[in-house]
């Protein structure tokens, strides 16, 4: 199955049940303007809609990831730099990510600076190109941690080095960010490995899972161990009654990928 659609600046495609989600303004280092924000958006929702997509990939064309907020609207018209603000709220984005039941996995090809820094960063897993340049960048344009970053970076590298990357806003390769466990793995292809990881997720793992589980990793940062622990055991209840156990119980017996209920194959 091959779809594609083209919308302003992003582009969208899916194949063999992976979607995957492109800026594309290479020559400006893939640089956001308020509507491509939007649009990209829209096109999570509409990839976590579509019973055909189990896993998402994100990246950029050219040489780079994103390069943030386009700076030429920045210094421009402010009803313009309005449009960054319009609308958004913690169930866009990159919130929105967090509240998707699909996987998502960003491919940082490139540069991911500001807010290409936060879009790369919120995925689910992360995988980078050795020598991509990172960088939070707000602090040295007399921004603020914009988006929401400053709660999801220290969660995924701790205080002290989300305080660091914040405060100074220095520019870390993606060798160092792998270093960091920013991202899972930096090598000379990301794109490859996302869709490597997106693949395994495609074939054996259960959709209906992932998005329970990925619901319970973000209640469980807002609570205590007891009403974590006691949140599993009820999605362990339903979990035991759907299809797709008694499949993967199938699917280990016959040695083939299961072929988990409700989900086309």
């Amino acid at each position: 199955m091959t779809e594609s659609a083209r919308n302003d600046f992003v582009l969208y495609s899916v194949q063999d049940h992976i979607a995957t989600i492109t800026f594309n303004r290479p020559e400006k280092l893939n640089a956001l303007r308020p509507e491509m924000i939007h649009a990209y958006s829209d096109l999570l929702d509409r990839a976590d809609a579509d019973p055909q997509v189990r896993a998402i990939v994100v990246t950029g064309s050219g040489r780079g990831f994103c390069s943030g907020a386009d700076l030429s609207v920045l210094g421009t018209d402010p009803e313009v730099v309005q449009g960054f603000l319009d609308g958004q709220s913690h169930r866009t984005v990159p919130g929105k990510i967090i509240h998707l039941g699909t996987p998502v996995i960003t491919a940082i090809n490139g540069p991911a600076a500001g807010l290409g820094f936060v879009i790369a960063i919120s995925a689910d897993v992360r995988f980078a190109h050795v020598d991509a340049k990172l960088s939070t960048t707000f602090v040295r344009l007399g921004l603020i941690a914009e988006y929401g970053v400053a709660w999801l970076l220290p969660r995924l590298i701790g205080l002290g080095q989300a305080t660091d990357l914040l405060i100074s806003g220095r520019t870390i390769s993606g060798a160092e960010a792998a270093d960091m466990k920013l991202v899972h793995c930096a090598s000379n292809d990301p794109l490859a490995d996302a869709y490597a990881y997106a693949r395994d997720l495609v074939t054996n793992c259960s959709p209906a899972s992932v998005a329970v589980i990925k619901a319970q990793i973000m209640r469980g940062q807002l609570a205590e161990f007891n009403p974590a622990a006691d949140d599993a055991f009820t999605e362990m209840a339903h979990a035991f009654k759907r299809e797709d156990l008694q499949q993967a119980l199938i699917g280990k017996a016959n040695k083939q990928p299961p072929n988990f209920a409700g989900y086309p194959s």
